[in-house]
């Protein structure tokens, strides 16, 4: 099956910028999406950004439209999410998703997950 790892987590002040990588490996597919989700403490695991992987099409949550941007490496077999503009709020773990078929925004309609990966803004 399908192994996600999440890396590129870690603590930045508020206006600096992350890069959060994805490694995919096992059995994949082109017709599969990948996604990112997020979840605070105390909060609810939350949408971020997905791309479908053959087509490049992506989808952002309205809090990140304009700061964070998903992309894609077909050759690594990895997914990336450049966050710019950080905010206190970008505070969570952040965790990588896949799927067969094209991108959703529900957390439930991923197949695969990774372990996650801490992202902590400071102000």
């Amino acid at each position: 099956q399908v192994q996600l790892v999440e890396s590129g987590g870690g603590l930045v002040q508020a206006g600096g910028s992350l890069r959060l990588s994805c490694a995919a490996s096992g059995r994949t597919h082109s017709n599969y999406a990948m996604g990112w989700f997020r979840q605070g403490q105390g909060k609810e695991r939350e949408f971020v950004a997905a791309i479908n992987w053959s087509s490049g099409s992506t989808w952002y949550t309205d809090s990140v439209k304009g700061r964070f941007t998903i992309s894609r490496d077909d050759a690594k077999n990895t997914v990336y999410l450049q966050m710019n503009s950080l905010k206190p709020e970008d505070t969570a773990v952040y965790y990588c998703a896949a799927r067969a078929g094209g991108l959703k925004v529900v957390p439930r309609y991923y197949d695969y997950w990774g372990q996650g990966t801490q992202v902590t803004v400071s102000s």
